[in-house]
Formats: C-alpha cells, sequence, structure tokens
C-alpha cells in the first residue's frame, strides 16, 4: 500500500502548480469579477495538452492516468475552479468519444480536440430534466441519412467553443425510456443549433453556462455516437464515472485552496496582542479543515486509483465526489469566518471559494444521488467496505 505519488506524477503536479502561479492566481481575482473569459489561459493549457487528457496517445492525447487527471483539476481549482470547468466538461467528452465512438468518429474529432484546436462539452441538463436524465424531452427522429433533432439544453459548459457538442436524445418512444436514449455529435455551425443565453451565476464564472436551443437540427446518421441507438444512456452513466472524479478533485482543491487562506491568515492577523492562531476557538477550526481536506484527499485518490486497476467506480466515484465537496463548502466557510469581516470582502479569496464551493456539491449528480448510488451499489454486493 503507497500513499505517495510516483515521481512522474509529482514532476507533473509541479508543472501544473507552476502554470497556476504563474497565470491564474495573478488575474483570478479581476477576471472572475469582471466576467472576463480565461482565453490567454486556455492557450496555455493547450500548449501543456491538458485538453488531451482523456485521449489516448494514438490520437494525440496524453492518455492520463486518473490520479494525474485528478491533479489537473485539484491544482487548477485551488487556484480558480471556473477554469478547471472549461478542461471539465471537455475531458468527458473525450473521454465517451474516445471509449464508445466508431473508428470513423474518433478519427474526426479525437485529434483536433486532443490539441484543443476543437473543444467540447456535454449536454445532458434540461429545463425540466436533471438529476432524472430519463425524463429528457429532446427528441432525434430518423429521415433518411439524418437525425432531425429538437428540443432545449440548460447549464451548457463550453457550449459557445464545443465542436462537437454530445447531446443526449431520445431516439424512440417505443423502448423503455433508458434504452431509447442516444447521443448525437452536433458538429458547431450546424442551422438550427443556437446558443440562446449565458445564465447567470453565484460563483463558478470564467467559463461559460448556457441554455442551447436545438430546431429541426439535422444531423448526419454517421454522427450516432456508437453508430447504434439505445445506447445513450449507458454510454452517459459509464462517462459520468469519471466526471465524478473531475468535480470531486476540484472540489478538494477549493478545500485546499480554503485552508491554505485559512492558515496563512491565522499567522498573520494579530489580536488582542498576539496572532489569532494562538486561539483556541481558531486551532479548532483549522484542525478540522485539515482533517476534511486530508481525508478527502485520500478518497480522491483511491476512486482514481481504483480506476486506474480497471475497476468499475461508481461507488467510490459517489464517495470522492460526495465527501469532498462538502469538505470544500465546511472548509471556505470556515476559511472565511477566521478571515471575519474580510472574508466578505471581494479583496480576498475566500470569498469566491465560499461562491464556488456549493456548485460541487450539485453538479454531475446532487450528493443524495450519490448516497443512493453508494447504498445501491453495497446492498446489491457489487461493492464491499472494510
Amino acid at each position: 500500500m503507497d500513499f505517495e505519488l510516483s515521481d512522474e506524477q509529482q514532476l507533473f503536479r509541479d508543472v501544473l502548480r507552476d502554470f497556476v502561479d504563474r497565470e491564474i492566481r495573478p488575474v483570478a481575482r479581476e477576471w472572475e469579477a469582471s466576467g472576463r473569459y480565461p482565453t490567454e489561459i486556455v492557450e496555455t493549457m493547450r500548449k501543456l495538452g491538458l485538453f488531451g487528457l482523456t485521449i489516448p496517445e494514438e490520437y494525440g492525447g496524453l492518455g492520463a492516468d486518473m490520479i494525474s487527471f485528478a491533479l489537473v483539476f485539484e491544482e487548477i481549482a485551488k487556484g480558480w475552479m471556473g477554469v478547471a470547468g472549461i478542461l471539465g466538461s471537455h475531458s468527458l467528452s473525450c473521454w465517451l468519444i474516445a471509449r464508445h465512438g466508431t473508428p470513423e468518429q474518433k478519427a474526426r474529432y479525437l485529434p483536433d480536440l486532443a490539441t484543443g484546436r476543437r473543444r467540447t462539452g456535454i449536454a445532458l441538463t434540461e429545463p425540466d430534466a436533471g438529476t432524472d436524465l430519463q425524463g429528457i424531452t429532446t427528441t432525434a427522429v430518423r429521415d433518411g441519412d439524418f437525425y432531425v433533432l429538437n428540443g432545449r439544453k440548460t447549464w451548457i459548459t463550453n457550449a459557445r467553443h464545443a465542436d462537437p457538442l454530445p447531446v443526449l436524445c431520445k431516439t424512440s418512444h417505443e423502448e423503455p425510456a433508458h434504452r431509447g436514449m442516444s447521443v448525437l455529435l452536433v458538429d458547431a455551425g450546424t442551422p438550427g443549433f443556437t446558443v440562446e443565453r449565458d445564465l447567470p451565476k453565484l460563483g463558478y464564472r470564467g467559463t461559460e453556462s448556457c441554455e442551447v436551443l436545438l430546431e429541426d437540427v439535422r444531423v448526419p446518421g454517421a454522427r450516432l455516437l456508437g453508430g447504434v441507438e439505445g445506447r445513450g444512456m449507458q454510454q452517459v452513466l459509464s462517462g459520468l464515472e469519471t466526471g465524478r472524479l473531475n468535480v470531486a478533485a476540484r472540489a478538494l482543491g477549493i478545500a485546499q485552496a480554503a485552508y491554505d487562506e485559512a492558515l496563512s491568515y491565522a499567522r498573520s492577523r494579530h489580536a488582542f496582542g498576539q496572532p489569532i492562531g494562538d486561539f483556541q476557538a481558531v486551532q479548532l477550526k483549522i484542525a478540522e479543515m485539515a482533517s476534511q481536506v486530508q481525508a478527502a484527499r485520500l478518497l480522491v485518490y483511491w476512486a482514481a486509483a481504483r480506476s486506474d486497476g480497471g475497476h468499475r467506480v461508481d461507488m467510490e466515484a459517489g464517495m470522492a465526489k460526495a465527501f469532498a465537496s462538502e469538505a470544500a463548502v465546511s472548509c471556505a466557510l470556515n476559511a472565511m469566518q477566521i478571515h471575519g469581516g474580510y472574508g466578505y470582502s471581494k479583496e480576498f479569496i475566500v470569498e469566491r471559494l465560499y461562491r464556488d464551493a456549493p456548485l460541487m456539491m450539485i453538479g454531475e449528480g446532487t450528493n443524495d444521488i450519490q448516497r443512493v448510488v453508494i447504498a445501491r451499489s453495497l446492498l446489491a454486493g457489487k461493492a464491499t467496505i472494510g
């Protein structure tokens, strides 16, 4: 049993930290507040090959192990969680195409996606269907060599930059809902595909979250992911394991950043003639935060290592995502309390962490859903603890 990163993983983490310190931290507060898109940061992520995280080397990607994958989201989220979101949806979509795409689809999309020349996201959620994906109403009707796609999607990260955008839709009303769903790869610029608006958000700024309208969008049959109808739900659920690992790692990054800020402030801030870190009330918060951060890290890395070992990680990713996201919220609040009035000011980082953290409990399946997944895995004997 080894709790340490490999030499290669440590080197990779050092490269990531240097990138975050040089290019993200100095601009995060100003750009986040103004709503500026981080174009220059995206360009560096392209040069580092980070858009190829989940793409096999044969298509020009990194083919990264899942612990290295988690490190990317942890380190970038420590600097600015919104930037990590740009990579999150892209990486999930690339994983789906690499795992489930036809040879033609892989050859068409993956080389450009690996370099960031193309970017992508994934369109699952609808105004009336989030957690319950079987409740989607977006439809695709076969018309000769094309599908005619109609519907509306919401909370779509990278919507303005996605090319292609995988869209979960219903291709059959005859089958049970989970068997009548498919994923279509919609190329940018296809007539009828419209990004209607950017959603106003509490946090998670830096990347867009959009509503997308699909009106009689004609998608070639060759863009049906995997080439077989009715596999969409299974394809998406397999990809969400990866998605939950990325959210868990982002939450870990937020929690670590909150702890770092609180520890530094407790050492430097003085009250009643001494550092506030000398007061037991502050010490209790620091100890609790440190324990939460390290427990979250072990869960995230454990789930990632299990995935690297070829295991299904529904339970493990669910545990990591639920625990790490709640640790992020708790640590952000404790950091704000340790900062006192300054924690409520936009001049300090903890204010942004406090706004970013709650989304981690919602994205890629709410924490209540994670607990249901965990319990069902245990009760069915698919996983064991102890």
